[in-house]
């Protein structure tokens, strides 16, 4: 290949342009939230290509994540640090409102509900945040995020009605006294977009919804909420773009963005440059702003009994969009100008007590990169690398279309995007079918067109994959004419410049730089190639990708060294770019590096370790010692311009689990005998209600649990019959979320149960149904009353209200009740006052729950010895409880998990208490769940534990918990300090 000196000037200019940047692209890592009245002030804007913040074009790569379903505070900082390690600059956080409201009026932010501190931390850590508090936040969450007591209020939710802005508005004021004052534009906090609704497609052509949008707008303003707004379109609608609605006298402040869950089967959607344009285009409906994907599929959700992953839970998701699903769609969305790119999610963590919706289960995983477990999966180093991308060359964040580019292969589609300030161009490469794919492209650099790669045999694009190719881009003070391996990331410094290069293991990959002089290339790790071409002026670098292959270039037209590191996606899985205030630094080999500090010539590192690993430190600047979570580490220098550990760092601990034994049982339910007192029990007596369920025909009173203020979990009815003796037949319509059931009682004997399906994979998303439970009574049981019918319903959950209909109003408990066509008269109980630090969703209306049961310290000794398993065939709940001993190394990270496994034909449901926290339910014959997470801070892992079993039964078959089992799901040497989490014990004569 053939350059002319003139094109090696114009590259060379270009670089000495970029050689200019910090070691990362300036405001791509927020700085630090300041203190008191001298904390710096921020700017946040943006143009059609991106967010500016403080004059500096920032694309935004973040992550979801809900503090609400880790509730453990200090673990927040553990996912937080694990993000940021891994690339993300951002993360996205939705505040659900009913998990900080237990009435009207009545907001808690503190203990597991601190946002605050959780803002705090994500400024911390160096992550902008996009904040989204509502009011309505959808996530698979009861109600959407609406409060329990919001069902049973006036007002249509969504609209301007204002009945429902009333109470909107307060939780808006109580929110936003938390957000505001973290804005990045205060200089205390990084929150730098703030969401106004969410996925809202309803209303959009009447008035209803444009002064409702318009109200919010206002509403926020009014709160001091001044960074950019938002709403995310349910869809590629077009739905409230810019100009839909009034925003008062601001105008250039307000964002289009929208959501994206395409098929994982299918091929990737063009929503923007390359996509059919348009107010349905995705981007293109709002073209004066940055393309803005608010929500995209970083996984998806399963329903009970596991149809949607034919039963393999949220390892079939993960499985179904894995690493090379990452980079085929995310790529996609670069390729189309998305520039603020949400994954949904990155963490999904647990949906613990009565918090999932009906549409899914405890667990949310959600089949994200971080597990619900806190593990990095193998879906992480596609985000690093793409993270790391964005943030050190600058080239990405602004990209216009360029002329078509076609590869040799028709298999391979190309996209051709350019910078027009910095003459780069990158190459989004896909293919799109299941074979491999080898091809050339031409290209554009400063020397011309320019066909790769000029040796071997061609490009690879492997089966459905993407990869990036790029030209004219700055390595330092090195010119880059083309790299047929995707930059990751690059740090330049007084003692060398850094690059880092990857791609799939196998990958040929070729590397062409500007060298008018022969420069010394030394090669170690693996083996590459290098070619000088005096006439051409070119330093040429083939080698094959395999592990990490370290290319040392000195001399030549520079006096300061490149070390370029050719990494797979293996080796890149232990690769660590870390930004300190004294510079970048890249390190190798651990499992996660969380913190980096440099301190004169030291550098100081925290993170962890899985199993025992070496450490190689590169940096741009001279450092000699290097310390590893507080302890010194012995280090050589090698000829990679690296630090490298003499020994290997330790490994975790290992974890001895106690078998859990010691059990005692009790039953329950002492509400379904004739004798129990039900006198402080609400009457049914209301005739009208603000469900969108109608009273049916015939029944002279409202039976809706929510009416009578019970909004989470089990409920109870009691209804006495006067005369019996000619008594058949008792109906009871009950209306629950997914997989509800009903059991009666008369006079204290079993009636049965009735249970609704489980779902099937067209039936996932259903969140209301309905069923009739028709019970015979004993003819033994006939005759002269007093007679007790008594009657408990699962509710589980609330819908959601994604339409906007007030679906979440929709009734919950019994509908109807009737004994041989006659109405009777009923009182309800549900759960007792919302525990003060656990929340209102942690409980529901059992009567071990209202007494206590559950909670560490209540008096269980007379409760009787049980072995587990243990076989129980009564209808209704009975209690297991017992106490265990951990003794986790404080060295050591151990996430740890409950199991249970029991032959599925045994029909019995278990609510699992931990500490008193109610950490999920598990439905033996119908799953998919078997394990529980206990998260660290809730569990505590170096002393004494409490582990309460509520076991609901129907009493068709032998019944009972197995013997559970506490599992490892990760461990780690290393971690965060884990604070403990409060877990009130049992007081006497507070509960009822």
């Amino acid at each position: 290949m053939e350059l002319s000196r003139r094109a090696f000037t114009t590259l060379t200019g270009a670089a000495a342009l970029t050689a200019a940047l910090p070691t990362a692209a300036r405001a791509a890592v927020p700085q630090a939230a300041g203190s008191g009245a001298q904390a710096a002030r921020h700017t946040v804007t943006f143009d059609r290509y991106s967010l500016v913040v403080d004059g500096e074009r920032v694309p935004l790569w973040s992550g979801e994540v809900h503090p609400f379903r880790l509730p453990s505070p200090s673990l927040w900082r553990d996912v937080l640090q694990k993000m940021r390690a891994s690339g993300y600059n951002a993360v996205s956080v939705y505040a659900s409102w009913n998990y900080h409201s237990p009435a009207p009026g009545h907001y808690d932010f503190t203990g597991v509900r601190d946002l605050g501190r959780f803002l705090d931390m994500a400024a911390e850590t160096g992550l902008y945040v996009i904040a989204r508090p509502g009011p309505y936040i959808n996530g698979e969450t009861d109600a959407g995020g609406f409060p329990g007591w919001l069902t049973a209020t006036s007002g249509h939710a969504r609209t301007s009605d204002p009945d429902y802005l009333e109470y909107a508005d307060e939780w808006l004021t109580a929110v936003n006294e938390v957000i505001a004052p973290r804005q990045y534009t205060k200089g205390r906090g990084t929150v730098v977009l703030y969401q106004l609704e969410n996925e809202y497609a309803s209303y959009v052509t009447s008035a209803a919804g444009r002064d409702y949008m318009a109200h919010m707008y206002a509403k926020v303003r009014a709160d001091g909420i001044e960074v950019p707004l938002f709403h995310n379109d349910k869809g590629r609608n077009g739905y409230w773009v810019p100009g839909s609605f009034s925003t008062g006298d601001e105008n250039g402040r307000y964002l289009y963005a929208f959501d994206g869950y395409p098929s994982a089967s299918g091929n990737p959607p063009d929503w923007g440059y390359f996509g059919p344009g348009g107010a349905k285009g995705g981007s293109t409906a709002s073209p004066d702003t940055p393309g803005f994907l608010a929500e995209f599929a970083g996984g998806w959700f399963d329903c009970w009994g596991g149809a949607v992953f034919a039963g393999r839970g949220y390892e079939g998701s993960r499985a179904e969009r894995n690493a090379a699903y990452e980079r085929r769609f995310y790529l996609t969305n670069l390729a189309n100008g998305i520039k603020i790119h949400n994954v949904y999610m990155t963490f999904g963590g647990t949906s613990w007590g009565w918090l999932p919706a009906p549409v899914v289960y405890t667990s949310y995983d959600y089949g994200a990169a971080i597990d619900e477990a806190r593990n990095l999966t193998s879906k992480i180093p596609p985000m690093k690398q793409i993270g790391s991308m964005l943030e050190t060359f600058p080239d990405l964040a602004r990209l216009d279309r360029a002329e078509d580019a076609a590869a040799s292969s028709t298999s391979v589609r190309v996209y051709h995007l350019a910078d027009p300030e910095r003459g780069s161009h990158l190459y989004f490469l896909r293919n799109d079918t299941t074979s491999d794919a080898m091809c050339t492209l031409p290209v554009t650099t400063v020397a011309g067109t320019v066909t790769v790669p000029a040796a071997g045999g061609g490009l690879k694009v492997a089966a459905k994959d993407m990869k990036v190719l790029a030209t004219n881009l700055s390595l330092g003070r090195r010119a880059l004419l083309y790299t047929t391996a995707q930059p990751m990331w690059r740090a330049t410094g007084p003692v060398q410049d850094l690059a880092v290069l990857t791609g799939r293991p196998g990958d040929p990959v070729e590397i062409v730089m500007k060298s008018s002089s022969r420069p010394t290339v030394t090669t170690a790790g693996g083996d590459a190639e290098a070619v000088h071409d005096p006439d051409a002026g070119t330093l040429r670098i083939n080698a094959v990708l395999d592990g990490l292959t370290r290319v040392r270039v000195e001399g030549g037209d520079q006096e300061v060294p490149l070390t370029l590191l050719l990494a797979d996606d293996t080796a890149a899985t232990g690769l660590w770019p870390r930004t300190t205030d004294d510079g970048a630094l890249l390190v190798s080999g651990p499992a996660l590096v969380r913190e980096a500090r440099v301190d004169g010539a030291t550098v100081h590192l925290t993170g962890d370790t899985t199993a025992p690993s070496d450490l190689e430190i590169w940096s741009p600047r001279r450092i000699r010692t290097v310390v590893w979570n507080g302890r010194r580490v012995p280090v050589t220098a090698t000829g990679s311009g690296s630090l490298a550990s003499r020994g290997r760092l330790a490994g975790p601990a290992d974890v001895a689990l106690p078998a859990l034994t010691g059990w005692r049982y009790a039953p329950e339910n002492p509400e379904s005998r004739p004798e129990f007192d039900d006198g402080d029990w609400k009457v049914c007596d209301l005739t009208t209600t603000h469900s969108t369920t109608k009273v049916p025909a015939g029944q002279p009173a409202v039976l809706f649990a929510d009416d009578y203020g019970f909004h989470y979990g089990d409920v109870w009815y009691r209804a006495r019959v006067a005369d019996a003796s000619s008594a058949q037949s008792l109906a009871l319509t009950y209306q629950t979320g997914t997989l509800g059931l009903l059991m009666a009682w008369w006079d204290g004997r079993p009636l049965g149960t009735h249970r609704l399906p489980t779902p099937t994979k067209d039936q996932s998303t259903w969140s209301t149904w309905s069923g009739t439970a028709t019970f015979t009574v004993p003819a033994d049981l006939r005759g002269d009353g007093p007679h007790t019918v008594a009657v408990l319903v699962r509710r589980m959950a609330h819908e959601e209200d994604g339409g906007a209909n007030d679906a979440f109003k929709s009734a919950r408990g019994l509908t109807a009740a009737t004994l041989d066509g006659a109405p009777l008269t009923w009182r309800i109980q549900g759960a007792a006052a919302p525990d003060p630090v656990r929340g209102p969703l942690n409980t529901g209306g059992l009567y071990g729950e209202r007494e206590g049961w559950h909670l560490p310290g209540f008096p269980d000794r007379q409760w009787t010895p049980v072995t587990l398993p243990h076989t129980d065939t009564r209808q209704g709940v009975a209690w297991y409880r017992t106490d265990f001993q951990l003794s986790v190394d404080r060295g050591t990270d151990a996430s740890l998990g409950l199991t249970f496994t029991d032959d599925p034909s045994r029909a019995y449901r278990v609510q699992i208490f931990l500490n008193g926290w109610n950490l999920g339910q598990y439905v033996n014959d119908v799953g998919p769940q078997h394990t529980f997470v206990l998260p660290s801070g809730i569990l505590d892992p170096r002393g004494r534990n409490t582990l309460a079993l509520a076991v609901l039964s129907d009493g068709t078959a032998p019944a009972g918990p197995p013997q559970p089992t506490l599992t490892v799901l990760g461990l780690a040497a290393g971690g965060v300090p884990v604070e403990k989490v409060t877990s009130p014990g049992y007081t006497p004569g507070t509960m009822h």
